[in-house]
């Protein structure tokens, strides 16, 4: 599979599990844990094969400074999520209103950051990175994902 519709994908799964929570109630105070655990086990393996594998071809291949800014800022929204928001998130009472709006920002947060990468930076890659470069970074990625989701 091409690495930008594995990401694709992944980011369309995650932001599915996202809706699912967001839509819960206080009542669901057992589903909202169920549903975090997964989106949090998601979202990291998802992090972990764009940062080892996508993210340095794309650097590499990136021919202006706009590419590297792009970069930047989308290895800095992983770590909010991964270093700030989930832990958070995960420290509160899931049948807690907070837990809702905590939820919800969550929600955004990786909206934002699938939207931008969709629209800027796989736009950028199509441009410098050949059909058959992407087809081969897929493999990679589908098989480290493989090997993340086993553990």
């Amino acid at each position: 599979m091409n690495a930008l519709d594995l990401l694709k994908q992944d980011h369309e799964k995650v932001l599915d599990l996202l809706t699912q929570l967001v839509e819960t109630t206080e009542q669901a105070a057992k589903k909202r844990p169920e549903l975090l655990t997964k989106i949090e086990k998601e979202l990291h393996v998802h992090t972990q094969i764009e940062e080892e594998i996508f993210y340095p071809a794309f650097l590499k291949a990136a021919k202006k400074k706009e590419d590297e800014r792009l970069y930047h800022e989308a290895r800095e929204e992983h770590r909010a999520v991964e270093d700030q928001v989930m832990p958070d998130l995960k420290q509160t009472d899931p049948a807690s209103t907070e837990f809702s709006g905590k939820a919800k920002v969550l929600k955004e947060l990786v909206e934002h950051h699938a939207s931008e990468e969709e629209d800027e930076m796989f736009e950028h890659a199509r441009q410098f990175i050949s059909e058959n470069e992407l087809e081969q970074l897929g493999e990679q990625m589908e098989e480290r994902k493989a090997q993340l989701m086993a553990k």
